[in-house]
């Protein structure tokens, strides 16, 4: 039974509906979590303000302040990050540097509704939809596309499945963008209109080469690819295991919320270590974009994370450890179950249809 409650309504809804499925799911997911990291970064830049020439540099792993001349920060929304950029006093995205004074969590997301306005809460999210929405709806895709390969064009079983096709799935949607996400921060860094998108990847691949395009490939994927594999590993056994329980053939919206909330936390947990050093590393990047210079050697992920260690011991690893479940969690749990009650839409629409045909 747990088999049939995970491939049944895919095999008979097209790519096209898949597509249209995750797309809506990740639309929805941004339009949560967004408020979420919005927060966060207000409350940050109160803290440390970012469009100071002298910002304040937080060592991820170990909490120390210390002067720097980085001018970028990381933005989230639980589907994807983003590099946003900060220079000689000055941002490209203003949104983050309104003067109010927070006390707290939810006191900023009061004085942000109430003196900026409640749009104000889902500031940063153009990038968000232009980016995300894209990769969701290929990864989430790919994922159903080669698990139904595996399992009826090469007859495999086991919960193996899922895991091989998501972490497969994660590695084409992250290879596909990174390019993209690449050059969004170089056009942003220099201020440059989409309308130059060409000319900024001729500038980058004749300066720098054409693998240059996915420099922070790795940090990504060693992040990315485990977090999708153990994702989807949990999910379809929680799945199979609460559709058993509650004597269902097929997972209703609460049961995909529960398992996508519940796995996602899981994989976000167990592949911290590598967010931490895939944030640092991001950031690294977003100054070298920056200052539009020729690339300098980053220090490689393994590097970084036994500096971590000999720093501050195993803690320093799972920095973050709040703030990335609360975030991840509910990201995870709205997505996978929007995407799945689009599924069942389309293929009860579509059995209604061969119905009548017959």
């Amino acid at each position: 039974m747990g088999d049939r409650a995970v491939s049944g309504p895919v095999a008979a809804i097209s790519p096209l509906q898949q597509m249209v499925a995750s797309g809506t799911g990740a639309l929805l997911t941004s339009l949560f979590v967004t408020p979420l990291d919005v927060v966060k970064i207000r409350l940050q830049a109160q803290q440390a303000p970012f469009h100071n020439a002298l910002a304040c540099e937080s060592a991820p792993w170990g909490g120390v302040l210390r002067p720097s001349k980085w001018k970028c920060f990381l933005y989230c929304n639980g589907l994807m990050d983003h590099i946003y950029v900060c220079q000689n006093r000055t941002s490209y995205s203003s949104w983050y540097k309104a003067p109010t004074h927070f006390s707290g969590t939810l006191d900023a997301f009061v004085k942000i509704s109430r003196h900026e306005g409640f749009r104000s809460l889902w500031s940063g999210l153009p990038p968000t939809l232009v980016m995300a929405v894209p990769a969701t709806v290929i990864y989430f895709t790919c994922y159903d596309q080669l698990r139904n390969y595996l399992t009826f064009g090469l007859g495999l079983q086991g919960s193996h499945v899922p895991l091989v096709a998501g972490g497969l799935a994660r590695l084409g949607a992250v290879t596909v963008i990174s390019p993209l996400e690449l050059i969004r921060t170089k056009m942003q860094a220099r201020r440059q209109p989409y309308s130059e998108l060409r000319a900024c990847i001729r500038s980058a691949v004749a300066q720098d080469g054409l693998l240059s395009l996915w420099r922070g490939w790795a940090p990504t994927i060693l992040r990315d690819v485990p977090f999708s594999g153990l994702y989807w590993f949990n999910y379809e056994l929680l799945k199979a295991q609460l559709c058993e329980q509650f004597g269902r053939s097929q997972a209703n919206f609460p049961i995909s919320f529960t398992a996508g909330g519940v796995s996602g936390a899981i994989a976000g947990i167990l592949t911290l270590p590598f967010d931490v050093v895939k944030t640092r590393r991001q950031i690294q990047l977003g100054e070298m974009d920056t200052l539009g210079g020729p690339l300098k050697k980053t220090s490689s992920t393994w590097y970084m994370m036994k500096k971590i260690w000999v720093e501050v011991g195993y803690r320093g690893l799972f920095a973050g450890f709040m703030p990335r479940v609360i975030k991840v969690a509910p990201a995870c749990a709205i997505m996978i179950s929007t995407y799945e009650f689009g599924k069942t839409f389309f293929h009860e629409m579509n059995l209604e249809q061969e119905g009548l045909a017959s």
